[in-house]
């Protein structure tokens, strides 16, 4: 006789994969139980990173265009000092707008129990939670991530902000050292540097960015280090310590030298730890690294029945790799189908101005798996909508194969994420190039960099001595006229 549990499905964890999951699993009938440790629904995504933090950008954005006034003709004024309080009501409202569809109601609605506690494994098919043992044939582990925090000595006694304090500050600080120089590190330095606060970016690594293209991301830190971030690449930390008047001071070395900077707050930004201390895997069987669970292609755990989505994979960490994989995981979990999660194509996005995206490969990883054949460039200066909105750094970036083929684009330029989701698009069915140079779209847009550059790639072949002679034979043309 078949084993009965209390759930067909358990989904831990209320961030973009748990819901995923669970609104898939209950619109399909699935009795499914999502427990989830915080006090609401949304995680991280909604509460402590994307929504909030591209909200500031656009209220840092606001300021910068004000400031700039002067170049669109108009006159200009003097941006005044900044009431965080404001901007963070704005932050709020707009966190709560969305939190509506997030809503406990919305997911009862479609079938769902929600449960709020902490889950603890007690064996491969079930949890506690508050004390309560619930049971589940099949379970989701997608309890995201939080950020990692660094064994630098007096880090820890001298206060520190993370993502989850940073947008609930009551004032806006008037100097801010910012650990890292990834996404969040470069997005928040230059957010706070345009709302006024003295920015430094102390960073590990001898660049920003350092996933991505260095001709990419130089333009990136061109941009910051115009704006007067201070950028402070290759550093090794050694300690920080706090005065009496509660500056921090960071302290560094560069090439051999030591270097310390002051500040009233430091931003912590340097890359995610999954959350699995307080699950209680080992009583479970299920295999898992400091980095995230182990999984196989189908986010299998090492028992089949418990799946991982989300940050808890430690690989991707996207809210849209989070959906995806939500995806994924009700293929395996409750149609019982072997999907397999495919990340060739997975785009993603650095939010700063100019921003910066990628789908596919990048020319350096196309270059080190020997697959590259060569690289198209289109700057946004030769645009027209990019010179009328005075946008016209940066550049699209075309990685094909030794066909032509299309392997990746790297976009760095105004409204990056949005151009990059043609060419994630086009990666995801197939279209080469040439397919994508023959769209017509509409003038002036931003789009045609990358339609440009397209057509670059092709402008060899379709221009070549051979297409010359050819045309010569068919139709008998004679090449230039007489010069005068």
């Amino acid at each position: 006789m078949a084993t009965r549990y209390d759930y067909d499905l358990l989904v831990i964890g209320g961030g973009a994969a748990g819901l995923t999951v669970t609104a898939g699993a209950a619109r399909l009938g699935v009795r499914t139980l999502l427990v989830e440790g915080e006090g609401r629904l949304g995680g991280d995504c909604l509460h402590y990173g994307c929504v909030p933090s591209k909200t500031l950008l656009a209220t840092a954005h606001a300021r910068r265009m004000r400031c700039r006034a002067g170049e669109f003709g108009l006159p200009e004024t003097a941006a005044p000092p900044v009431d965080f309080a404001a901007v963070r009501r704005r932050i709020e409202g707009v966190v709560a707008g969305i939190q509506e569809h997030d809503s406990v109601a919305r997911f009862e609605s479609l079938g769902a129990d929600v449960r709020f506690g902490a889950a603890r494994f007690r064996d491969d098919h079930e949890i506690e939670c508050d004390g309560r043992p619930i049971s589940a044939a099949r379970i989701v582990v997608a309890t995201g991530s939080r950020a990692a925090v660094p064994a630098v000595p007096g880090l820890a006694e001298a206060g520190f902000l993370t993502n989850r304090e940073l947008f609930s500050l009551q004032t806006l600080p008037e100097s801010l050292v910012v650990l890292g120089g990834g996404a969040m590190a470069v997005e928040m330095g230059q957010a706070f540097s345009r709302l006024g606060s003295r920015v430094t970016i102390v960073q590990r690594s001898g660049r920003l960015l350092t996933r991505e293209d260095p001709d990419l991301a130089a333009v990136v830190a061109g941009a910051l280090a115009a704006e007067d971030v201070d950028l402070r690449p290759g550093a090794v930390l050694e300690s920080v310590s706090r005065a009496p008047d509660g500056r921090r001071t960071v302290t560094f070395s560069r090439d051999g030298r030591r270097e310390a900077v002051a500040a009233e707050r430091i931003l912590v930004a340097l890359g995610r730890a999954a959350r699995l201390n307080d699950l209680n895997l080992d009583a479970a069987g299920i295999v898992h690294t400091t980095k995230g669970l182990v999984l196989d292609a189908r986010l299998r755990t090492s028992r089949p029945h418990v799946f991982g989505a989300g940050d808890v994979t430690g690989e991707h960490l996207f809210t849209h790799a989070a959906g995806y994989e939500g995806g994924v995981a009700v293929a395996g979990a409750v149609l019982r189908l072997p999907r397999r999660a495919d990340y060739r194509h997975l785009p993603r996005c650095v939010y700063t101005e100019p921003q910066l995206a990628v789908v596919g490969l990048t020319e350096t990883e196309a270059r080190e798996t020997g697959v590259l054949g060569k690289v198209v460039t289109e700057p946004f200066s030769g645009n027209d909508r990019a010179r009328a909105e005075g946008e016209g750094a940066g550049f699209c970036k075309l990685v094909l194969d030794r066909r032509g083929g299309l392997l990746g684009v790297g976009i760095v330029g105004p409204a990056a994420g949005e151009l990059a989701a043609v060419w994630a698009v086009a990666l995801a069915g197939g279209l080469g190039p040439g397919r994508v140079a023959g769209a017509v779209l509409p003038y002036p847009t931003l789009a045609e960099t990358g339609r440009r550059a397209a057509g670059r790639g092709l402008e060899a072949k379709l221009f070549s001595p051979l297409a010359r002679r050819v045309l010569r034979l068919l139709f008998g043309y004679r090449g230039r006229g007489p010069r005068d």
